[in-house]
């Protein structure tokens, strides 16, 4: 029973927090991993690949694949539709894998509906408003009205910061970086509701 299984850790937070530095920095400290790869229409940035930061389509193809319900959730974002596969997904847990996600708190949310018993969540943020609007403006990847519109989601995204499981204040981020080897660890020691209830019958008929 004590074992290590297909687990489900949950990242969000506001765009600029470091959630991406994070995981590139724990990647090879939490054993096997799936990152998740979103599917996205926002236009591709330059040095980003497709297929390796995300899957880009068009509104179309999008589209048809919310009607085709390919999707373990999805949500508009400044405009653009952001989703993620579930086929990727199913099969890096069937795998063992430890499944990553930096997700919005709307996608946090689809996956504890249909995933709770095996996710763990973590909301990642700076250690306040002000550092945060100081990132946005000096990775100069934004236009002023997008740095606007994500300083205003991060208001209200900090609201919702109690619907996880963990908080991490990313100002130092070494230390961030040892609490979420941590906190991802143990996420891959959840074990499922079914696996539970088959342990006590079977520890009672014994």
């Amino acid at each position: 029973m004590n074992r290590q299984s297909g687990a489900i850790l949950v990242l969000s937070g506001p765009s600029g927090a470091g959630k991406s530095s994070l995981i590139q920095k724990i990647k090879d400290q939490i054993g096997p991993i799936y990152f998740s790869i979103s599917t996205t229409t926002r236009p591709i940035r330059e040095g980003e690949v497709d297929g390796v930061h995300y899957y880009f389509v068009g509104v179309e193809e999008f589209k048809r694949d919310i009607e085709d319900e390919m999707f373990l959730e999805y949500a508009v974002v400044h405009g653009n539709y952001y989703g993620t596969s579930l086929g990727p997904v199913k099969k890096a847990l069937k795998e063992g894998k430890l499944v990553i996600f930096d997700i919005d708190v709307q996608g946090h949310d689809a996956v504890q509906n249909r995933l709770s018993d095996i996710t763990t969540s973590v909301f990642i943020t700076t250690p306040s408003l002000e550092e945060l609007k100081r990132r946005l403006y000096n990775r100069s990847t934004d236009s002023e009205e997008v740095i606007l519109g994500r300083i205003e989601m991060a208001k209200r995204e900090v609201q919702r910061i109690s619907e996880y499981d963990f908080l991490i204040v990313n100002d130092n981020l070494e230390e961030a970086a040892e609490i979420l080897v941590s906190i991802a660890k143990a996420a891959r020691m959840k074990i499922p509701t079914f696996q539970i209830n088959e342990f006590v019958q079977t520890w009672e008929a014994s």
